[in-house]
């Protein structure tokens, strides 16, 4: 399979849609919504060489910053009132990252909380430090911010859920499915119910729980 991303064409650099995609860091069918929309977003029309769609380098850095500048026009004003050690639950994080509701959260908040509380219905409840929801602010600008980076701290963690309370929930889940006989299809749905979780966040809990020798103080871990 050709591989070829970028070339040298009449002296000039260019992109094939491959190229596109790594230099934007935008999945490849993503550079295809570009260029198929491309009066709306601006994109260059490119040209045929060789069988394939290329596109010059200088068009498509022009475009990259111009598109970035456009995304960080349309973010949210963040709240940097407070103190950074604050622990916030998730109404207050969305009203720091200028959200109207705690759903509009982004995957890597809600991943990495800074602590786990469970209540007593058996849900869990996530707070993070005000710095932590400021790091995501920055990070969605590339800022480089004073907190800490969400799922990671100054000493090293063996993994971003290994000091998250959910996943004993996740380790019970499998290991009742597996003494039962049961098939684990099906179990993201009912931890993501049980938990008040997304779905994608409940898978994430039990492909960590699934390596339950990582984690020897879990039940069902091996010691």
């Amino acid at each position: 399979m050709d591989t070829v991303a970028r070339r040298m064409i009449g002296g000039r650099t260019a992109f094939d849609r491959a190229g596109v995609a790594a230099h934007t860091g935008a999945a490849y069918s993503t550079v295809n919504h570009w260029h198929r929309h491309r009066d709306r977003f601006d994109f260059p029309e490119g040209f045929r060489h060789d069988g394939r769609d290329w596109f010059w380098f200088d068009d498509i850095e022009a475009f990259r910053t111009a598109h970035q500048a456009a995304k960080r026009a349309e973010l949210t004003k963040v709240d940097r009132r407070g103190d950074p050690e604050d622990l916030i639950g998730s109404g207050a994080a969305a009203k720091v990252l200028g959200y109207s509701s705690y759903r509009n959260l982004p995957d890597t908040l809600l991943d990495h909380p800074d602590r786990v509380e469970e209540l007593s219905d058996g849900r869990v409840r996530r707070l993070w430090r005000r710095r932590t929801v400021w790091a995501v602010a920055d990070a969605r600008t590339g800022r480089r911010s004073t907190g800490r980076t969400p799922g990671a701290t100054g000493a090293r963690q063996p993994h971003p859920y290994a000091h998250d309370a959910r996943l004993h929930r996740a380790v019970e889940l499998l290991t009742e499915a597996d003494a039962a006989g049961r098939d684990r299809r099906g179990l993201g749905v009912a931890l993501a119910q049980k938990l008040g979780v997304t779905p994608r966040t409940a898978q994430r809990l039990l492909a960590a729980a699934s390596d339950a020798s990582a984690y020897p103080s879990l039940p069902g871990a091996s010691t």
